[in-house]
């Protein structure tokens, strides 16, 4: 095992030179993937309509090509979805990965062409490890296995063809090539099962008696995993399970939350972690220094980076810039052209660099108001509609709400805590919050995974506040005014802490 980590270890350090050329030519590189991409597709359906053969260079492909987003694109999927080619990109597309719904659909299927998963997810794998070993060149990285925790797909047979939709970490786990079983853990069957109680038990069982060496997953079933192995294992730390332990790849949520939860149980200091910036849409960036979070932005993945300054969001055809005209500190949309044929897809997510040379970037948000604590995406429209279910059934009103997350604490699982103003009470609270609950579950997809069996997600905590109290609390602020509201969502609990004090 020594001489296959000293082997290995080389080769990624190979990969760090290849990095290094697009951090010096981060224009060249870009330029070379916009044309690539835009000749790759001129003969799709969506090339055609928009004349992707004159497109000379990206000044006019910005005039030309409209900002979309997934509701723009549906049609062409549903499509995709029922055997169709070509239509958004020019090589056969089997595979989508299943993520949480827009305002109209429980869940979106996002097009992975086998471009997308050979040059962008697995490259960003490799790249991941690549820095990993750049960075720490002793490590043993490879002497032991990786321990991922991923999801779940299916199978659909469409005219006689095999089409999976799935997580993305189940799509790659499923396409990983066979000498990748021997350098992770657990064994594909159990990787992919779709119920989650059985899922952990199995998962703890296939991994405590190997030596994993390395993480990769969601910091939230991560816990939940690595505390079901301690309980059966009735050792105090995971240091004392997996000695060799050295380092957690995480992404999908904010860790800052979950930092002081993996303290608990692997000793301060006795391992590295990693960030990863990647989605369903693509592989965006990696933490590439020890000493600072903020994300490398890769920039050869077959991908065609813009950006839409986050004051212009609202304009009806808001004008984008590209690397070269972006500044430090300025909070961008972003979008993204790729591999896979989403063609400049506003992505949901805001960003700001941190570094112009080379480009670095820190996360700040989302689009629209959001709750991701431990992956399930909810955002403003899932919660108006599932509140309306709830009063409906209840026969109650609501005049104002707030809500924010519920992070572990006290042996308890996340929550969402719900501060409502009624103007007709429901007679049974605890009704109000199941019914609430369930209508959430129908529409967002994610939420429903995290809520399943309360092993990640417990109950929504609705409280309900006095009359008038978000008025106060504007006026509070300054904010009172036609053009002030009350933020529905919060992904932190400033807002909620607030108001809580204030009434109490």
């Amino acid at each position: 095992m020594a001489f296959i980590n000293s082997v290995l270890a080389w080769l990624m350090k190979k990969r760090f030179h290849q990095i290094e050329l697009f951090m010096k030519y981060p224009y060249e590189v870009q330029e070379e993937w916009f044309k690539r991409l835009v000749l790759t597709a001129q003969n799709t359906e969506w090339g055609k309509k928009f004349e992707y053969a004159s497109i000379s260079n990206p000044d006019v492909y910005r005039e030309r090509v409209p900002i979309t987003d997934y509701d723009t694109l549906k049609p062409y999927i549903d499509r995709l979805r029922t055997g169709e080619q070509n239509l958004l990109w020019n090589s056969e597309i089997k595979l989508f990965a299943r993520s949480s719904g827009t305002t109209s659909d429980k869940s979106k299927f996002i097009p992975v062409s086998e471009e997308a998963l050979e040059e962008c997810h697995f490259k960003g794998g490799k790249d991941m490890l690549s820095i990993y070993c750049n960075n720490y060149p002793e490590t043993l990285l490879f002497d032991g296995r990786g321990l991922s925790v991923g999801g779940s797909h299916n199978i659909t047979e469409i005219n006689n063809e095999s089409y999976y939709a799935g997580d993305l970490s189940a799509l790659i786990v499923e396409k990983l090539p066979y000498w990748a079983e021997f350098i992770r853990v657990p064994k594909k069957s159990v990787a992919l099962m779709d119920e989650w109680e059985q899922k952990i038990e199995k998962m703890a069982a296939d991994t405590i008696e190997h030596n994993v060496t390395n993480i990769l997953g969601v910091p939230s079933w991560i816990l939940l995993l690595l505390r079901r192995i301690l309980d059966i294992t009735g050792k105090d730390n995971i240091k004392e399970v997996w000695p060799n332990l050295e380092v957690f790849f995480h992404g999908g949520v904010n860790f800052t939350p979950y930092r002081k939860q993996f303290d608990d149980i692997i000793p301060v200091g006795s391992i590295n972690y990693m960030e990863t910036y990647n989605a369903s849409e693509g592989f965006f960036g990696l933490q590439d220094r020890t000493d600072s979070a903020d994300l490398l932005l890769m920039l050869d993945y077959g991908i065609f980076y813009e950006f839409i300054p986050i004051e212009n969001l609202g304009n009806e055809n808001p004008k984008t810039l590209l690397l070269h005209e972006v500044e430090k500190n300025k909070n961008y949309a972003l979008v993204i052209s790729t591999n896979a044929g989403l063609w400049r897809y506003l992505i949901g997510d805001t960003v700001q660099f941190t570094s112009l040379n080379p480009y670095r970037v820190k996360i700040t948000g989302r689009t629209k108001t959001f709750i991701n604590a431990v992956g399930e995406e909810l955002i403003e429209d899932n919660a108006i509609k599932g509140l309306a279910i709830a009063c409906e059934k209840c026969n109650c009103k609501i005049s104002e709400f707030t809500a924010g997350p519920v992070y572990f604490e006290s042996g308890k699982n996340a929550a969402h805590e719900w501060l409502i103003e009624f103007s007709d009470v429901p007679e049974n609270l605890d009704y109000f919050a199941e019914t609430f609950d369930n209508a959430l579950k129908s529409i967002n997809s994610d939420y429903e995974a995290k809520r399943y069996h309360n092993l990640v997600l417990r109950e929504p905590v609705i409280k309900i506040v006095p009359p008038k109290t978000f008025y106060f609390w504007l006026k509070r602020r300054n904010k009172l005014g036609g053009q002030n509201k009350v933020p529905r969502l919060s992904n932190d609990r400033n807002i909620v802490d607030e108001i809580l004090e204030m009434v109490n």
